[in-house]
């Protein structure tokens, strides 16, 4: 651990060096050719140097998560007995779920628990011995160098190097909206909320809602505006139940209806910004507080660690939010996440 130490102290003073100097040293070149040379950019091989003994924090401490052979997520090893988060949207529904640390590949792992509100969820591995992330004790201020996973191979981690590019804030809403998967005419002056169309995939197409049909009451209480339907939905979360009570063609119905993450069920509206993104994240928005970076991290690249340049935590990259914006955890946040999934796994149960 000293001897990390010390190599993670050295490459801060060597990162900015030389950094400083491939300014200087390629200003003359990008005015002659417009560009600077492959090796030197953000993801090139002189760059990588510098920060190598960073790169070998994220191979110890972070995961690889795997569906079947291909990766999909990254993950922050929390305990030396196998334990790492890791985004949990983007290993809903996976079947052949397994986990590379450094070079050593698990194909037994439990996702014990998660939280909505952070879509983080808990995985466990048999092992022991395993590196843990080192924390972090300050937040990184705008501007800060940060740096992150970028690609992977079989056998070896790549990284990203960026800024913190502004200031920690909330984004959207701060927890993450449930929908029933209907659109619903507001239109009209009849009593309670009459549904416009239902989306197949969703809870409400599931339970037998079809379009026409008036939601009156929901848990035994009254809805007539868009108000009471957010108000009632704002305290529930994904996979809760509830009852509607409906009229259909004059006759009083009563439907249970599973919620769903909004996400899952409409198609976010693209931005001109977004069109030029490529792929984002599933989930990139409501999350009660997040670090912006302008790494350019891939949807795979997410749930790892985000590290300073002494190698430490200071938080876990939760969302590819467009091109030049991607969202961390802060490692305040993230560290009571953890204990709070963690102390849920010791009494038995998940935190929902």
């Amino acid at each position: 651990m000293k001897k990390r130490k010390l190599k993670l102290s050295w490459v801060k003073n060597r990162a900015v060096s030389i950094l400083l100097s491939l300014v200087v040293s390629t200003a003359s070149a990008q005015q002659q050719v417009g560009q600077l040379e492959g090796e030197f950019r953000l993801n090139g091989k002189e760059t990588w140097k510098a920060f190598d003994p960073v790169r070998e924090v994220l191979q110890e401490s972070s995961a690889v998560v795997y569906d079947g052979w291909k990766s999909i997520a990254y993950g922050v090893i929390v305990s030396s007995d196998g334990y790492m988060v890791t985004k949990a949207s983007e290993i809903e529904g996976v079947e052949e779920l397994s986990v590379r640390v450094n070079r050593e590949h698990f194909k037994q792992v439990t996702v014990v628990s998660s939280i909505v509100e952070w879509d983080v969820a808990l995985l466990k591995v048999e092992a022991q011995g395993l590196p843990v992330i080192d924390w972090a004790e300050s937040e990184p201020s705008h501007g800060t160098w940060v740096i992150s996973n970028g690609s992977t191979t079989r056998r070896d981690r790549r990284l990203r190097v960026g800024i913190i590019s502004a200031n920690a804030r909330m984004v959207g809403e701060g927890r993450a909206p449930v929908v029933l998967g209907v659109t619903l005419d507001t239109s009209g002056e009849e009593k309670g909320l009459s549904v416009k169309e239902v989306q197949e995939d969703s809870g409400a197409g599931k339970a037998g809602i079809k379009s026409g049909d008036v939601i009156l009451e929901m848990e035994g209480r009254a809805v007539s505006s868009m108000e009471d339907l957010k108000e009632l939905l704002g305290s529930k979360e994904p996979g809760d139940r509830i009852q509607l009570k409906l009229k259909r063609k004059g006759e009083d119905l009563e439907l249970e209806v599973e919620l769903k993450r909004r996400e899952s069920v409409f198609e976010e509206k693209k931005t001109r910004n977004d069109a030029m993104s490529g792929r984002f994240s599933k989930r990139r928005s409501d999350f009660p507080r997040v670090l912006q970076t302008d790494l350019p991290l891939s949807v795979r690249s997410v749930g790892g660690p985000l590290l300073n340049l002494e190698g430490q935590c200071v938080g876990m990259n939760i969302a590819r939010a467009n091109r030049c914006e991607t969202y961390a955890i802060p490692a305040k946040e993230l560290r009571e996440i953890v204990a709070a999934l963690t102390d849920e796994e010791k009494l038995g149960g998940a935190a929902q």
